[in-house]
């Protein structure tokens, strides 16, 4: 479904991504982890074009990005991250609604399709005529996804779209995005700093650093990983959580 082709891109002299090729297949669940500043969200965004690469190709079904329009590729992927950026004058409807009515979509359609939408996310339907700041921030989180989704992409992009949540609805939502994946046969690539959460999520886990690849495995082979030490430390810390909960757990 993607393909990213000895994609490299600078931000002046400082070079974010380095000659990166990387396959991801129709219905999967990638994820891309790592440090601030490895690269990663450059990558995600070179999708949607929100980056223009310096160099390198990205394709969508063998097509590529540089050469679509830019309304069409964006009808084709959603977009999602952290902060939501939910318009605050705007209802919860209004707000899933804007990507049809700028498409033209008549308004009579809005109040079932954003009816159904929310049932996708799994909000209720009165909350469709609230104000952003009238939602928890795991509600709001949820109608972004509403949002990304009101177009029927193929394609779903997610920047730490989960960062901002404390941490039980950080688990719940990633979880419930997973479920809404599988169910849909969406094609997703997340971009995140925990690995645990990658572990929790992905089919396969991309591990950037420095603007390469580091690793590229799924979450049981990566758990096993020998190699770089950037992405054992990161492996590590998962597994002296895990420890430190099994330690509670045995002291009640």
């Amino acid at each position: 479904m993607i393909a990213f082709s000895h994609v490299t891109k600078a931000y002046g002299d400082r070079l974010v991504v380095d000659d990166v090729s990387m396959i991801v297949e129709k219905a999967a669940f990638v994820v891309l982890v790592g440090q601030s500043g490895a690269g990663k969200t450059s990558l995600l965004k070179a999708v949607n074009r929100l980056v223009q690469i310096d160099g390198g190709s990205v394709r969508i079904d063998g097509e590529d990005v540089a050469a679509m329009q830019l309304t069409d590729l964006r009808r084709r992927v959603g977009y999602v991250f952290q902060g939501v950026g939910l318009f605050p004058h705007m209802s919860v409807a209004q707000n899933i609604w804007i990507g049809p009515r700028l498409r033209g979509t008549p308004d009579s359609a809005r109040p079932a399709r954003v009816a159904e939408l929310l049932e996708l996310v799994s909000l209720p339907a009165d909350l469709a005529e609230r104000l952003p700041a009238q939602l928890s921030g795991g509600q709001a989180q949820r109608v972004g996804f509403a949002r990304a989704l009101a177009a029927n992409p193929e394609i779903m992009l997610m920047d730490e779209p989960f960062g901002a949540l404390d941490p039980v609805t950080r688990r719940d939502l990633g979880l419930a995005y997973r479920a809404l994946h599988d169910r849909m046969g969406l094609t997703s690539l997340l971009v995140t700093h925990d690995m645990a959460e990658a572990l929790r999520l992905a089919d396969r886990i991309v591990v950037v650093g420095d603007g390469k690849i580091l690793a590229d495995l799924p979450p049981a082979e990566l758990l096993q990983f020998r190699g770089d030490e950037r992405v054992c430390a990161m492996i590590d810390v998962v597994r002296e959580g895990a420890r430190h909960f099994s330690v509670l757990e045995r002291n009640g």
